[in-house]
């Protein structure tokens, strides 16, 4: 490995930091010590860019905020620097939260020694070696719309330059909202025709009695209402893709209409007898399983092999949810510059937006962030905008009967209703937890300082909940 790497290291004991350093420095790698999450983002501010990694404490008590909180502003500010978690209280729950908001390693301080140091710093910084060779590739997909930099996504980065060089006929499946047509663009953009037009033929929407009319086009006369001669999709997409998307939609009585043409890559318009020759990639897109369909007699054996010469799947939102956070501050950016805002999501509501199960996948996540940017008010947008637009998918907590018992009614603010609700479930978790808030805010899906900063706003008094 080179001596060029330069590591942060973020611990508020002294000891450990100097141990680490005299490890690191060993492999004649150039460290930097902080004492504070605080005083490291002061490092960053001049020397990010000169930073290779930041090893991060999971606990502080020289700062108001701990490493989670810390990791996922450094995450939002510095999204191209890794980090590595460090905790001498390594829990499951804390390596799960910490993946999820973007940790790159968790190591426990229990199973520190120069070998174990060596093995993560070497394996992490090798794997990074491997990403930034990806970053073209990144920028590429980026650019058709494709966030992310997970490894799921990497691997359909790959694929669509593998296969985007070729003249291959593509089938793209994933369920839907993964971001298909996105793929197919992508597909066309990198590919030789990409001067060329993608044309896209919206397999639902068009009129079985026109079908063969609005691919391959139809001579003046052919039928009623052939008033004069047309060009078909495959006449404007002549050097360049078409793009049959759902094509797990098309009726089987039609399939058969698109055999010849896609292997022969000859057409006939409605009404002729003379055949033309088009030069078309075909790339086709579906969230149907075909096989499934293939095997009930609902789609064509002969055409499925003619459209998947080779296949890209994309993988469902739940499948890559580190790329929630670069897709949230990818559509806020886009958001802040169309409207001239300054919006922005908390770590707490963006870890609350992970744990979310997307249906609807990429496609339901926009949905929400559009809405929300539009209706809040506030700057900085937390769990409680959230809740009554969408809610985790977490055990459900009874709130405690009591005088204080919560209903909605139809007066009031919406508003008030929501902090209200937002109050009694935090009071119910520190009763099922017995005032211990740390325990609590797992259970919330929340950072200890949110959770802290609404027992204070709702004046919740915890010690009302600890066993006694």
């Amino acid at each position: 490995m080179s001596a060029e790497y330069s590591i942060l290291l973020v611990d508020d004991n002294p000891e450990f930091t100097a141990t680490m350093a005299d490890i690191i420095n060993g492999f004649g790698w150039h460290t930097h010590c902080c004492s504070s999450p605080e005083e490291a983002f002061g490092y960053l501010e001049q020397h990010s860019n000169k930073t290779s990694l930041l090893l991060l404490d999971i606990e502080f008590t020289t700062s108001h905020l701990d490493g989670l909180d810390a990791l996922a502003i450094t995450v939002k500010k510095y999204p191209s620097l890794p980090v590595i978690m460090i905790s001498g209280k390594g829990t499951i729950e804390n390596a799960v939260r910490a993946t999820k908001l973007g940790a790159v390693n968790f190591i426990e301080k229990s199973n520190i020694s120069t070998d174990r140091v060596k093995e993560v710093l070497i394996s992490t910084l090798e794997r990074l070696a491997v990403q930034a060779q990806h970053h073209d590739l990144l920028k590429l997909i980026e650019q058709q719309g494709i966030i992310g930099k997970s490894k799921a996504i990497l691997n359909v980065a790959d694929k669509i330059i593998l296969y985007g060089k070729t003249d291959l006929n593509v089938l793209v499946t994933g369920e839907t909202g993964t971001g298909k047509k996105l793929v197919a663009q992508a597909l066309h953009a990198v590919s030789k025709r990409g001067k060329h037009d993608i044309v896209t033929v919206d397999i639902p929407n068009i009129p079985r009695e026109l079908f063969q009319s609005e691919l391959f086009g139809h001579v003046k006369g052919a039928f009623s209402g052939a008033l004069e001669n047309k060009k078909g999709l495959f006449h404007e997409a002549n050097k360049g893709t078409l793009f049959l998307d759902e094509i797990g939609d098309l009726p089987l009585n039609l399939q058969a209409n698109l055999l010849l043409p896609i292997e022969t890559k000859k057409i006939r318009k409605v009404g002729s007898v003379e055949t033309e020759s088009v030069d078309v990639r075909f790339v086709s897109a579906t969230d149907r399983d075909l096989l499934s369909a293939m095997r009930e007699g609902k789609f064509r054996e002969q055409l499925y092999h003619r459209l998947r010469e080779c296949e890209i799947t994309i993988p469902p939102l739940s499948e890559r949810i580190e790329d929630i956070p670069l897709i949230i501050e990818n559509y806020t950016n886009i958001h802040n510059r169309d409207q001239q805002d300054g919006k922005s999501f908390s770590p707490s509501a963006i870890e609350y937006l992970q744990n979310h199960t997307w249906k609807g996948n990429v496609r339901e996540l926009i949905s929400l962030l559009r809405l929300v940017l539009q209706i809040v008010s506030s700057p900085i947008i937390e769990i409680s905008d959230l809740h009554g637009i969408t809610a985790p998918n977490s055990q459900q907590i009874s709130v405690p009967t009591s005088k204080d018992q919560f209903s909605v009614t139809s007066d009031g603010l919406l508003k008030d209703d929501i902090a209200r609700a937002d109050q009694m479930k935090i009071i119910a978790t520190l009763q099922k937890c017995n005032g211990n808030v740390s325990k609590a805010a797992v259970q919330l899906g929340i950072s200890r300082e949110t959770l802290h900063n609404k027992i204070r706003r709702y004046a919740i008094n915890t010690n009302e909940y600890r066993a006694r």
